[in-house]
């Protein structure tokens, strides 16, 4: 049976816009759900992804956050060309970081990063990270145990680059998260393993702008967006959305 692989997404419902961006190592499928909830709500949705992803995890090793971020630009760029003047963003771990990125470069209505790391993980366990993505992609692709094994042992001899741009992306964001004045939605999970969750009040505590709240969420993890609170999470996001300024 052939896998099928997630692709971007744009659902087109009202004026009002919001761009949802993936995680490292994730793709549109992480923010799926939530588009086609707003979608129902009226809100348009579109989910780039990046350079490297829901590809062969080979193709990932030669990609960078420089080509990520090109990414999001072009993705919000990619609703500007379909006529949306206004654009909010959501993004899940890496694509909350690059959601407040964007907070700071570009207008946008509000911000909701979600599980967003800003503390800097070992570079031994992103590696790790990689390399357990690396195998569940080959074990996706529906290859023997043996063949996935000896496919990981020449994985492991690409040099990794990727991560230390990374890291440094997540300490230039850090820094500049008081330069963010759009109102901000701070989504954290209590059980994330995968980040320090103090990320949260980090972010939380920094934004400028008067209009922000945080929310934990007790019973999920990292990919909150998959996890058990989902629900509650789709209607926190529209809620947020709502109390937005917009224009249309």
């Amino acid at each position: 049976m052939k896998t099928v692989l997630p692709k971007p997404f744009t659902f087109e419902a009202g004026p009002r816009a919001v761009l949802l961006l993936h995680g490292f190592t994730g793709n549109s499928a992480d923010v799926r759900m939530l588009g086609r909830f707003l979608e129902k709500k009226g809100y348009s949705t579109h989910a780039p992804h990046y350079k490297g992803h829901g590809v062969p995890p080979e193709e990932l090793v030669h990609t960078g956050p420089v080509d990520w971020w090109q990414d999001v630009m072009d993705g919000y760029e990619h609703l500007k060309s379909k006529g949306y003047e206004e654009i909010a963003v959501a993004g899940l771990s890496l694509g909350g970081v690059f959601s407040l990125k964007l907070g700071y470069t570009v207008p946008v209505k509000g911000i909701v990063p979600m599980c967003a790391p800003m503390y800097i993980k070992s570079e031994e366990i992103m590696y790790k990270g990689v390399v357990d993505y690396a195998r569940e992609f080959k074990k996706f692709e529906g290859k023997q145990e043996e063949q996935i094994e000896k496919e990981i042992e020449e994985f492991k001899k690409t040099p990794m680059n990727t991560l230390q741009a990374l890291q440094k992306l997540i300490a230039d964001v850090r820094e500049n998260v008081d330069m963010i004045y759009s109102p901000t939605f701070v989504v954290q999970a209590r059980h994330d393993h995968m980040i320090n969750t103090d990320s949260a009040n980090i972010i939380y505590d920094n934004v400028e702008s008067d209009d922000k709240e945080i929310k934990w969420y007790e019973e999920s993890g990292h990919v909150i967006t998959l996890d058990k609170e989902k629900e509650q999470l789709h209607e926190d996001v529209y809620d947020f959305l709502e109390k937005l300024d917009w224009t249309v």
